[in-house]
């Protein structure tokens, strides 16, 4: 049964652009366009979407008053996307607080309409496998195991992050659970250009942990998150004891760049034993393999559990390849990691 959408935009350029691209693929059905919110509003009560494409700037209301009105009355799976830019990055950061399921840049000289159309596919399919409840307002959480963790010898640790669709609030609610004194800690998520930079920020705000996108040779050590930027890959890299990153272009891995597969790869022949690998909501398999390696070289592994995920796709394909240790509740990972890095000194794993 193929997944219905309503496109909202005010510029009929794009309406047609993401009406004759995403029919392309038999699992989608556009059934209707909207140039601005008010129409959109009768279109979803008469169409009844499955999914909503919607756009952050335009006439009459923007993108994110209608879609904080919508996810109080009328609660729709909704993908916004925006413009390739800073201010384009802050406002997508706006509508994922406001309830929206993921984020989208429009086609520009960095990111073609085929890239544009076929990722844009693969969220609509994922947003439509979403149960929609109200946006999570994330508060800052009573950080885990502070003072146990302070006194252990944590700083040969690398803890590898993977995360995709409604990784957004998830990655919020675990780096706002970690003390200052975790290990070095390196994300993907699956994420625009621009749009990481704006969502690395945001995460800094919520985080004892300084949080920041990442850059070529940034060190990885304890009290420090890099994400990785959009439209780039990250690999672990060592220097004697030492780890720091690597930002490269490359070609897409499983069709995402940045890609976990990418990451977890380096992160399994770099930190081997010295790893904690995570493996957080998303929708298809990228980073599973990967995941498995690290596993093989001596890392301990976790998955966020079906019931705390938006998607279930990454994790369920990670545990189906026996890459996973221990899948637990989004609220217990935190807690489990800082079991880890405190059980490091003795190098005994605690389940």
């Amino acid at each position: 049964m193929s997944v219905r959408v309503l496109v909202v935009d005010d510029s009929a350029v794009v309406r047609k652009i993401f009406t004759t691209e995403l029919s392309r693929d038999p699992q989608i059905e556009i059934v209707g366009t909207a140039p601005d919110p008010y129409i959109a509003r009768d279109k979803i009560v008469s169409l009844k979407p499955d999914v909503l494409t919607l756009d952050v700037e335009m006439p009459r209301m923007d993108g994110i008053t209608f879609l904080r009105r919508l996810m109080n009355h009328y609660p729709l799976p909704t993908i916004v996307v925006s413009s390739l830019t800073p201010k384009g990055g802050d406002l997508a950061m706006e509508a994922l607080d406001a309830g929206a399921v993921d984020v989208m840049c429009k086609p520009g000289e960095s990111y073609t309409v085929s890239d544009m159309s076929i990722e844009l596919a693969e969220k609509i399919k994922a947003a439509a496998q979403v149960k929609l409840g109200k946006p999570v307002e994330i508060k800052k959480k009573a950080v885990v195991g502070s003072k146990k963790l302070a006194m252990s010898r944590t700083t040969n640790k690398v803890i590898a992050i993977g995360s995709s669709t409604g990784g957004t609030q998830a990655l919020q609610v675990l780096l706002s659970m970690l003390p200052r004194t975790t290990s070095g800690l390196v994300i993907v998520q699956h994420m625009p250009e621009s749009f990481t930079r704006s969502f690395a920020r945001r995460l800094n705000e919520y985080s004892e942990l300084e949080v920041k996108e990442a850059a070529d040779e940034d060190s990885v050590i304890p009290g420090k998150a890099l994400i990785a930027p959009g439209n780039s890959h990250m690999f672990l890299r060592r220097s004697g004891a030492n780890y720091f990153v690597s930002i490269r272009k490359g070609p897409l891995v499983n069709r995402h760049r940045p890609s976990i597969e990418v990451l977890f790869k380096s992160v399994a022949k770099y930190a081997g034993a010295n790893a904690i690998g995570v493996m957080l909501t998303g929708m298809g398999a990228d980073g599973a393999e990967g995941m498995l390696e690290m596993k093989n070289n001596g890392a301990f592994n976790i998955a966020q559990d079906e019931k705390s995920c938006v998607v279930f796709g990454m994790p369920k394909e990670a545990i189906k390849i026996g890459a996973v240790d221990k899948v637990e509740s989004l609220e217990n990972i935190p807690r489990l990691i800082v079991k880890q890095l405190i059980a490091a000194k003795t190098a005994v794993p605690v389940a």
